[in-house]
């Protein structure tokens, strides 16, 4: 059976926020792209909190932006709440953030990535790195298929060898409901890369029907929103409150009486991140 291969400059492997800016910066440069992801219906998904920007990120959007990425012109159009950070503090500590309409601006980031010229977006599952006399030659996809580049770029997020951990079950995944790529990264470890393990977590996701908002307290945006990009004139989406609770002294006991079964405490995860 003859082996597929495809011929490209680069390849970059994983299309969330990092693979879709390198991808489109590569492309947008004439250096023939491809950009691999194992869903190219979660192409910049928001998995964990949907909003950009925040302390120190808000102003690395910006940079990106200055150099001609794309993630603050999405949230221009996508975000539903612009707040200035830290106002009270002086300017260096201001930091831009807004809460995206998630689908939205999952949607408007795939529709660049589909557009762009050089750029050729694939449903693949990466499952090793090809060298050969020591320098990268491509990537293997499951398949057996071969893309050939001079250059490669993974930006995988959390999908290398993933475990997800939901109280005291523990599943393999980088995303609710998706797998993960444990092959590549026994290719990266057969190559002499030595890999570590990092974590991350994600908040629950509450059923706003199921939520009183009349005894949370309202949280609005900044009444005159400050675009994320340079080229953005201003904000012309419809902008949403957010809201504000606490917990008491009820939450408080049933955490102390439960902590014991909490994955970062019983040791079921090795980490204090």
């Amino acid at each position: 059976m003859m082996q597929s291969e495809y011929e490209f400059d680069l390849v970059v492997v994983g299309a969330g926020h990092a693979g879709c800016e390198a991808a489109l910066a590569a492309a947008r440069m004439g250096v023939r792209t491809a950009i691999l992801t194992m869903n190219c219906d979660t192409i910049a998904q928001m998995s964990c909190n949907p909003a950009i920007g925040g302390i120190a990120k808000g102003q690395m959007v910006r940079e990106i932006d200055a150099l001609g990425g794309e993630m603050a012109r999405v949230i221009d159009e996508t975000g539903i709440q612009f707040r200035m950070l830290n106002r009270a503090k002086g300017p260096a500590m201001h930091s831009p953030r807004a809460q995206a309409d998630k689908k939205a601006y999952q949607f408007a980031m795939k529709y660049r990535i589909e557009q762009q010229e050089n750029l050729t977006l694939r449903q693949e599952v990466v499952e090793g790195v090809a060298v050969e006399r020591g320098h990268v030659t491509g990537v293997r996809v499951r398949g057996g298929a071969v893309y050939r580049a001079r250059a490669v770029v993974l930006t995988t997020g959390t999908f290398l060898q993933a475990i997800m951990h939901v109280g005291e079950a523990k599943t393999r995944g980088g995303r609710a409901g998706e797998g993960t790529t444990g092959a590549l990264s026994e290719s990266l470890r057969a190559l002499g890369f030595e890999l570590q393990r990092f974590k991350t977590g994600t908040p629950a996701r509450l059923n706003g029907r199921t939520i009183d908002f009349s005894v949370l307290e309202r949280q609005p945006g900044d009444a005159d929103p400050q675009p994320f990009s340079f080229l953005t004139d201003r904000i012309t989406q419809p902008q949403l409150d957010c809201y504000l609770t606490e917990t008491n002294e009820r939450v408080h006991e049933l955490i102390r009486q439960n902590l014991h079964r909490a994955p970062m405490y019983s040791g079921q995860i090795q980490s204090t991140g």
